[in-house]
């Protein structure tokens, strides 16, 4: 849990190398408590980031995991099991994949949809999940990126 926080951490200092100024819109998945809602709301009324409602059109996802359900997610949402599958049936290996990660109450990420490399992170926990706190929380995490993509 160290590991991740740290990760977390220096992501949200643009450790990864990615240009957050390059991505325009953002898909969100679902997150507990609704906060992906919320989240779309302050993103939105903040000018941070378009909210898309489709993925074929996002930059980069918003979800609060990483590993391989979101690996799958992706496949889903971007149509790439056929793909895959072919590759599969060609290979006798398997490709390494991150080790799943349980969802972390207050942890988000922004993933690259392109490279599916995590470009910005942040943890903000939730007292509870009541509208009042799901709202604050997604104001807290939409202000750090706007910081973070605004370079300041």
């Amino acid at each position: 849990m160290k590991l991740l926080f740290l990760a977390a951490s220096l992501m949200t200092m643009g450790a990864s190398g990615a240009n957050l100024g390059d991505l325009k819109t953002v898909y969100l998945l679902p997150m507990p408590g609704g906060l992906d809602q919320y989240l779309a709301i302050r993103l939105t009324t903040g000018s941070i980031l378009q909210v898309v409602t489709d993925p074929q059109k996002a930059d980069a996802i918003f979800t609060d995991r990483i590993g391989s359900g979101l690996e799958e997610t992706l496949a889903e949402l971007y149509n790439e099991k056929s793909k895959d599958k072919d590759k599969d049936d060609a290979q006798t290996f398997t490709k390494p994949s991150m080790q799943s990660i349980t969802r972390g109450r207050g942890t988000v990420f922004l993933v690259d949809r392109k490279t599916r490399n995590v470009v910005w992170a942040t943890t903000e926990r939730p007292r509870n999940s009541s509208a009042d706190e799901m709202n604050h929380i997604a104001d807290r995490v939409a202000g750090k990126l706007e910081k973070s993509i605004k370079g300041k």
